[in-house]
């Protein structure tokens, strides 16, 4: 016992893990299926110039979120280059409908079942979503000059059904994690192509200290360390509001009434990464419409301009990209909160927040909650969304840039995922990874 107890308590828990089977098995076949994806993002699509690609990504924020969510895949232009985007737009575009329609409101609260049809629509509309993102990526890719001419209609076509399979074949590999592995399936997707780009970003800081620029490499990794506290303080941060619970019970002939206490923890960071997809995805347009109308440097028009005024390197584009942030944020945190329907479930239950009459004086107390605490959020987000920005105006480093959007996905995936294995451990009488 007291070998057990001198280990690190990382080492030791990891070790509890793997030494009980059905974890252990859980562990590697999550790590299996990590594999596959891998091997699916080095399996390249005829028709595009690699290179010219790789130019095009680190030069455009909304393909560089794309290249995020496919976990690297679209930087090889693999037959998984889409990645899971068109399933997660396919989730936003649901989470937005389901208050609207009334169909969809009655489905979500139709338990298992409607949840089940709700899931089955998600994956419908996101056959059409990967089609549509496919043929328009291919269209954008061809207009910047990266594709390799001349390729067939027969040829697209073929490409395009070959991303919408991968798609597809990724969101089952997520679901197949997420019911025999550990953590989200989908997060943990993400999460495997981010920390797959580590050794790349530790190779561009080993040529920036090479090329005499120590002093810019060492306020990037002092920046990038304050983000990532800042990132894990903002992901864990939530409101706890104290709520009473008295129940009658009747037994023996008799009325027994039974009190209790418990708290609603309301997060900091609601919407998650949703509210930056949205803004770069309304700052990019613009930017990715004027490419198809502008004319050549020789002769410019109007669409050159708009073109060169939504790049991303511009004060003026991450101002409004900052604002943007925080909009989006209040928006989807409102919605989603909307959704949770807090009140009537706490007076169905019997519940109440000590101080505060049931019904509407609840339900305007914690609207009043989530709106001050989500300004936190907000700005929190919109902080982590326009680092890359600050960061490159900081250090001066070119060859490298702060991937605050990735430390993001893989802080709340990590934390997620190892709360999981706490849970399962604890359930077995083992010191889990948290204290």
């Amino acid at each position: 016992m007291q070998r057990k107890t001198a280990r690190p308590r990382l080492v030791q828990a990891m070790m509890d893990a793997l030494s009980l089977p059905d974890l252990r098995r859980r562990i590697l076949f999550t790590l299996g299926i990590l594999a596959v994806f891998r091997f699916l993002t080095n399996v390249p699509l005829p028709g595009v110039d690699i290179t010219a690609l790789e130019e095009l990504l680190a030069g455009n924020l909304l393909f560089g979120m794309l290249d995020l969510f496919s976990g690297g895949a679209m930087a090889t232009f693999s037959i998984v280059a889409i990645g899971i985007y068109p399933y997660i737009t396919s989730s936003i575009i649901m989470q937005l409908l389901t208050p609207v329609i009334p169909r969809l409101q009655a489905l979500s609260q139709e338990g298992e079942l409607g949840r089940q049809t709700i899931n089955r629509i998600t994956h419908t509309l996101t056959v059409p979503l990967a089609a549509i993102q496919g043929y328009g990526m291919f269209t954008i890719l061809r207009a910047q000059g990266v594709t390799i001419e001349p390729l067939g209609h027969l040829t697209i076509a073929s490409i395009i059904v070959t991303m919408v399979a991968g798609t597809i074949f990724l969101v089952w590999l997520g679901e197949l994690i997420t019911e025999r592995g550990i953590g989200n399936g989908i997060s943990i997707i993400i999460f495997g192509g981010i920390v797959a780009s580590l050794p790349e970003i530790l190779g561009r800081g080993i040529v920036a200290a090479q090329e005499g620029q120590p002093g810019g490499l060492i306020a990037f990794v002092i920046l990038s360390l304050a983000t990532l506290v800042l990132i894990v303080i903002f992901v864990e941060a939530h409101r706890r509001i104290p709520v009473q619970y008295a129940r009658s019970t009747f037994r023996s002939g008799r009325m027994y009434r039974q009190s209790g206490s418990t708290y609603i923890p309301l997060r900091v960071n609601t919407a998650g990464m949703i509210p930056i997809i949205f803004a770069i995805a309304l700052m990019q347009l613009p930017a990715t419409i004027s490419s198809f109308l502008m004319g050549p440097e020789q002769n410019p028009n109007f669409w050159n301009t708009i073109y060169n005024t939504f790049q991303a390197n511009t004060l003026l584009y991450q101002g409004a990209y900052f604002a943007l942030v925080i909009g989006f944020a209040f928006f989807y945190t409102m919605v989603i909160f909307e959704q949770m329907n807090l009140p009537q479930t706490l007076q169905q239950q019997g519940g109440f927040i000590p101080g505060v009459r049931p019904g509407k004086a609840t339900a305007d107390y914690l609207n009043r909650i989530i709106r001050r605490i989500t300004f936190g959020g907000a700005l929190f987000l919109a902080l982590v969304a326009i680092m890359p920005f600050i960061a490159a105006q900081v250090t001066r480093v070119g060859v490298l840039t702060l991937q605050s959007t990735a430390m993001l996905i893989a802080v709340g995936v990590a934390l997620d995922t190892m709360k999981q294995l706490e849970a399962q451990l604890t359930m077995r009488r083992y010191e889990g990874f948290l204290k």
